[in-house]
Parts: C-alpha cells; sequence; structure tokens
C-alpha cells in the first residue's frame, strides 16, 4: 500500500476581468428576456393592452362629457288631412311618398250639387234685387205725385184763404153799407128797393164766404190725403228694408255655400310628404272622416328618452352628435331644443298603481326633443337613432 503524499493542486485565482468589460453571464440574461419580449405574440399582447388602455381612457372621458342614448327615435307633426264635407271622392291626385307644395291640390270631392245650390242663391239674390229696385222706383214715383198734391193742396188752400179774406172784406163793406142805408131808410132819404138791394149784397157774399169756407175744407181734406201719400212712402222703406235684409241673409247663406264647395277640394296646408292614404277614387267619405295623413319632411327631430339621473346635465342648447342606423355614414347635427316637464311613464296607457305595497324602484325616463340643425339626408318618422350628447 502506496503511502504517498499526492502533491497538492496549485488552484489559479480567478482573472479579474478587465476595466470597462461587462461580465459575458451577465450580459446574456437581459438580452434574452429582450428576445421573448420581441417574439410576436407577447408584441401583440402589448400592442393589445396599449390600445385597451387609450380606448378605455378614451371612454372614460367620453363617458364623463357626454351623455349617450340608444331609446331614441325621428318624429314630426303627422297631419291627418280630413274632409269637411261628405260625397264621393272623384280625384286623388297624390300617391303615398310623393311630395307637394302648400296649396297644392290633394283630393276632390263631387261638387256639383253644391254648386247647383249657389246658383240657385244667386239667382234668389238676383230676384230679390229686382224688386228692391221696383219699390225704390214705385217709391220715386209716389213721392214725386205726394210733392206734386201737397203743393197743388197747398196752393188751393192759400188761394182760397186769400179769396176768403178779400170776401170778409167785402161782407164788412156791405154791413156798413147795409146799416147806412136802413139809417137812411129810416130817414125818409133812399126808398125800400136800394134798401133790399143792400141787404141782398150782405146776403150774397155771406154765401160766397160759406161756400169759400167749404172748399176751403175740401182742399184741407185734399192735402190730408196728399200726408197720407207721404206716410205710404214709409211703408215702401220698410219693404226695401226688409228686401235689403233679405239679400244680406241670401248673401250669407251663398258664402256658406261657397265654402262648402271651395271644401271639397281638399289642398295641402303645408309643403309636405304623403304618408298614407287611406282611401281609393270613388269611394263615399263621411264629413270628419280621415282621407290621408302627411307631414312636412323639414320640420322633423329627434325624441330621446333620457335617464331621469342624467337629466340633471342636459340643457337646452347643447349639441348633439346623432347617429342614424339607416345611414351608417353620415353624422346629423342637433342641438337640444326642450326637456320634458314630466316623465314618459305619466303618459302611459296603462297606470302604473301599487296597491300590494311591493315597491321596485325603476329609472324614469324623460323625453328630450332634439332640434336637427344638420341634415345630409332626409330623415323619415319612426327611424331608429342615436344621439350623443355633448354636456361640457
Amino acid at each position: 500500500m502506496d503511502q504517498s503524499v499526492p502533491p497538492p493542486v496549485l488552484k489559479t485565482p480567478p482573472e479579474s476581468p478587465a476595466i470597462g468589460v461587462v461580465p459575458r453571464g451577465r450580459l446574456s440574461r437581459p438580452s434574452g428576456l429582450i428576445r421573448v419580449l420581441l417574439r410576436p405574440r407577447f408584441l401583440a399582447i402589448g400592442i393589445f393592452l396599449l390600445a385597451a388602455l387609450v380606448y378605455g381612457g378614451r371612454e372614460l372621458h367620453l363617458r364623463l362629457t357626454h351623455v349617450y342614448e340608444y331609446d331614441a327615435r325621428v318624429s314630426a307633426d303627422i297631419v291627418t288631412v280630413s274632409s269637411r264635407a261628405d260625397g264621393w271622392i272623384v280625384d286623388l291626385a297624390v300617391r303615398e311618398g310623393q311630395r307637394v307644395e302648400a296649396g297644392q291640390t290633394l283630393v276632390k270631392i263631387d261638387d256639383r250639387a253644391a254648386k247647383l245650390r249657389v246658383d240657385g242663391l244667386k239667382a234668389q239674390i238676383e230676384g230679390v234685387r229686382v224688386e228692391r229696385a221696383r219699390l225704390r222706383a214705385e217709391r220715386k214715383l209716389d213721392q214725386n205725385q205726394a210733392d206734386a198734391a201737397m203743393r197743388t193742396r197747398t196752393s188751393t188752400i192759400m188761394v182760397r184763404e186769400k179769396a176768403r179774406a178779400a170776401l170778409q172784406a167785402d161782407l164788412d163793406f156791405a154791413r156798413l153799407e147795409l146799416d147806412r142805408s136802413r139809417t137812411l131808410f129810416a130817414s125818409k132819404v133812399i126808398n125800400e128797393r136800394q134798401l133790399q138791394m143792400a141787404q141782398a149784397a150782405v146776403t150774397k157774399l155771406e154765401i160766397q164766404i160759406l161756400q169759400l169756407q167749404a172748399e176751403h175744407e175740401q182742399a184741407e181734406g185734399s192735402l190730408g190725403e196728399a200726408r197720407v201719400g207721404h206716410d205710404r212712402l214709409g211703408v215702401i222703406d220698410a219693404q226695401i228694408e226688409a228686401l235689403t235684409h233679405q239679400v244680406a241673409v241670401l248673401a250669407a247663406q251663398m258664402r256658406q255655400q261657397q265654402v262648402d264647395v271651395e271644401d271639397r277640394t281638399i289642398k295641402s296646408p303645408i309643403p309636405a310628404v304623403i304618408d298614407r292614404t287611406f282611401t281609393l277614387p270613388g269611394e263615399y267619405v263621411a264629413a270628419g272622416q280621415r282621407i290621408l295623413l302627411l307631414h312636412n319632411p323639414d320640420e322633423v327631430w329627434v325624441e330621446a328618452n333620457i335617464k331621469e339621473t342624467q337629466v340633471g346635465k342636459l340643457k337646452l342648447g347643447q349639441p348633439v352628435r346623432v347617429s342614424v342606423d339607416a345611414y351608417p355614414n353620415d353624422t346629423f347635427v342637433g342641438r337640444v331644443g326642450r326637456i320634458g316637464s314630466a316623465t314618459t311613464a305619466r303618459f302611459a296607457l296603462l297606470p302604473t298603481p301599487n296597491p300590494s305595497g311591493n315597491f321596485t324602484k325603476i329609472t324614469q325616463r324623460v323625453p328630450v326633443k332634439i332640434d336637427i340643425v344638420q341634415m345630409p339626408k332626409p330623415l323619415t318618422p319612426g327611424m331608429m337613432v342615436e344621439v350623443e350628447i355633448d354636456i361640457r
């Protein structure tokens, strides 16, 4: 057995790295990590996380500065065109989807009978006017006759009065002569024949005066008759006034009948689009029956039902971006025009009582009207839209 001791092994001390040189082991580990991170899989994950972070930040920003609502529809004032008169439709001049101008004829209803009634009223008015003209001519004639009679009777009375005055003077003188003759006869100055002649002169004058008195009274009676002729003019005036009133009544009836004729030609009250028709030519329509529906395509708006928790952020005039499902590549711009004063539940057909006592709180919706200020394409009532209200 060898008891020799092996020689000692000399350990060489490790070489110290040179100054400024990185050891190889330390350099390989970071380089491997970078090579791993630069692999397509990890690179795609990184890009996805970065994009998700950017998108999430943007969405958070938009949610804080905007109100989104998907329960929104295009609305408009739908006008129901009805007939004010009953009759048969003779012409339906429009069809669904057609654009019409204000005042354009839409429907014509048979107006022959109505026009005949207008012609009949015109004939009655003309007849009454002719009768009124005849009465006016008759009144003028009667007035001339009455005026002439009045002048004649008045002049006759004046002549009689003057003749009576003259005879009365002669009678007074004859009576004086009679008294003087009686005195002279008593003195035997004149004879009886002369006295009788004086007496006869007085008697004759008295008879003439009585005759003139009778003629005067007759003339006054004739003057009364002439005055009665003037009173008859008042009767004629009353008849003329009644005919004038009758003309006014007939004229009002004729205007009413003309309105009925005009109502049988139905025209569009506004520039509009025909939405739907309910009748066909030849059908009979009653007064008040609807014939068609129309709306003004230039006056449409968006009705959005906003949650009550978000209504407090809204103000009139805030800008709104509207996305229409029918036009995904077009952007519509609007503004908040009206914020409802009651929730949609208050206008529901079925009430929401709670007799059982069980209560479940549900977020209510408030209708908000959005006026369209930029409309690149026409909108139809009922279209679904999405609104984005800027509340900054």
